[in-house]
């Protein structure tokens, strides 16, 4: 009994003991999760704050603009084709050029009925068939593009087609494989029948020539022979006679000539005075004027059939159809689309869409950042599938045109700015880049895309001091400043000298020496987190990059 009675006692103590350990050990554990209100104040205290440093750098800087811009093929112009004289169907029949072809000068844009349809350089649009004897300035173009083929078209400052402008032509066509345009056949038997004209016209002048020729010849030296003797002959017989007269008559000889009478002397002299008038009417000057007046109308009528003749041959001289030739402002050109295939009729509407050969970026930058750029500078170009392709700036400072992406100068992150809505700026400058050697791929890819252009516009000459632009403060004098933090935690203000500010840093020379590559520039102050007042974050680069 005794011995159960002890056992319950010592059972309630141990029972006692225990529930006071308990609350022992609970009232250790709120006293540490309850904090008093003076303690609350003091952990709500801000901690000793300390500077953020990070070291002075050796490094090359260089300032970027950078624009946004699109990849356009410039001057877009819609190809017509004149078919006024092609005289049948305009069907087309071939020479079709596929989108992307480039076209140069004197190449074939297509053929049409059979016919080609050449591309020269000019200004002028084709408004007529260029004939021997038309003058014009389509005239003066067709020699300037002529020549710029190497073609010689006769005075290049003649507006005269020509006979040599059409052999011109003629070369032009042997150039693209094609027979020379023909006058037609009207022109052809319009010469045949001016050169049966002239021959008649050549024989009617040599007969009024003849008659004239005869009729202002005069005798032969015959005929004039013939006048003279009968005149010499004459006037013997009048002297015979004469002497005869003078002799006294014999009465003893009875069967002698009779006596001659006054009369026959007489008659003797009219002989020779008739012999004398024959011979002066045969060299007497013949009226020739029925046959002058007959040979001055044959050559008339010659001269006008020699007119006709000329007429008909420049009739049949090469001409250059309308039809045949297109100008274009420039040369070479790329096709941007096709709007007809091989037997489609063409029917005065644009037959093809072309542009510049040469792909070029476009893009507008502000008055001052494009003041920084000079023609001819190198140019970074950020292609769409990565990489970049490089390029040079081709002009600077035309005024920005409607439907050309706009773009700006980036942060000091370096991040494009977003594209603006296409307007004309009398503020922004129109900046057009020439990307330099492409892939056929990266020529593709570029079509019509708005693309980041990188331009460097100033660099130092190799690496120099520089610190971020955080670092530097201003004297009272405006001087600029750096504060350097030694290792034992000492502070001391350096001027300095800036100099080119690019990517967050800036070009720093000390006044009077003291900075070198590695010390550490105060650039801010922050709480100190973790070890003692003036550690430097373990990144060395301060929190948030300034703009330059």
């Amino acid at each position: 009994m005794t011995a159960a009675r002890m056992s319950g006692s010592t059972r309630t103590i141990w029972i006692m003991a225990l529930t006071a350990v308990i609350s022992l050990a609970a009232g250790l554990g709120l006293s540490r999760l309850i904090v008093s209100p003076g303690d609350a104040a003091a952990q709500a205290a801000p901690p000793k704050a300390g500077p953020i440093t990070v070291p002075v750098e050796r490094r090359a800087l260089a300032n970027d603009v950078v624009l946004r811009g699109d990849a356009i093929y410039a001057d877009p112009a819609s190809v017509v084709v004149e078919t006024g004289d092609i005289g049948g169907p305009a069907v087309v029949t071939g020479q079709v050029p596929v989108v992307g072809a480039t076209l140069d000068a004197g190449a074939i844009m297509l053929e049409v009925a059979g016919r080609p349809v050449i591309l020269l350089p000019g200004e002028l649009p084709v408004y007529r068939t260029l004939r021997v004897g038309v003058s014009g300035p389509d005239v003066l173009q067709l020699k300037a593009a002529l020549g710029g083929l190497g073609i010689d078209a006769g005075d290049a400052s003649s507006a005269d087609y020509d006979g040599k402008a059409a052999a011109a032509v003629v070369e032009l066509y042997a150039r693209v494989g094609y027979p020379a345009p023909s006058a037609g056949e009207e022109a052809e038997l319009a010469l045949d029948g001016a050169q049966d004209t002239v021959r008649a016209a050549d024989e009617q002048v040599d007969a009024a020539q003849r008659a004239l020729t005869a009729a202002t010849a005069g005798p032969g030296p015959v005929d004039r022979m013939a006048k003279d003797n009968a005149i010499r002959k004459a006037q013997r017989e009048l002297t015979e006679a004469e002497i005869l007269a003078g002799q006294p008559v014999d009465p003893e000889i009875k069967d002698g000539p009779p006596p001659i009478r006054p009369s026959e002397i007489e008659n003797l002299k009219d002989l020779v005075t008739a012999a004398v008038v024959d011979r002066d009417a045969l060299l007497a000057p013949v009226d020739a004027a029925e046959q002058r007046a007959a040979l001055a109308a044959a050559k008339r009528q010659r001269t006008d059939a020699r007119d006709d003749l000329t007429k008909a041959e420049r009739g049949v001289q090469t001409p250059l159809p309308a039809a045949e030739v297109v100008y274009l402002t420039s040369t070479p050109r790329r096709v941007d689309s096709v709007a007809v295939r091989r037997g489609s009729a063409v029917a005065g509407t644009a037959v093809m869409s072309v542009s510049g050969a040469a792909l070029l970026i476009a893009g507008t930058l502000p008055d001052a950042d494009a003041s920084l750029i000079t023609v001819g500078a190198p140019v970074r170009i950020a292609l769409p599938s990565g990489g970049e392709a490089p390029g040079t700036v081709q002009s600077v400072g035309l005024p920005a045109e409607p439907g050309t992406a706009t773009g700006g100068a980036t942060g000091g992150d370096g991040s494009p700015a977003p594209a603006r809505a296409p307007a004309v700026d009398a503020n922004r400058k129109r900046v057009v880049v020439v990307p330099d050697a492409l892939t056929d791929e990266q020529r593709a890819e570029l079509q019509g895309a708005n693309v980041r252009m990188t331009i460097p516009v100033s660099s130092t000459e190799g690496e120099v001091l520089a610190v971020p632009t955080a670092a530097l403060t201003a004297g009272a004098g405006g001087e600029s400043r750096v504060e350097i933090l030694t290792a034992d935690g000492e502070s001391t203000l350096v001027t300095v000298t800036t100099g080119l500010a690019a990517d967050g840093f800036v070009e720093v020379t000390a006044d009077g020496g003291g900075l070198t590559e590695g010390a550490r520039v105060v650039v801010g102050v922050a709480a100190a987190e973790a070890g003692e007042p003036g550690e430097s974050e373990p990144s060395g680069t301060p929190s948030e990059e300034p703009s330059t």
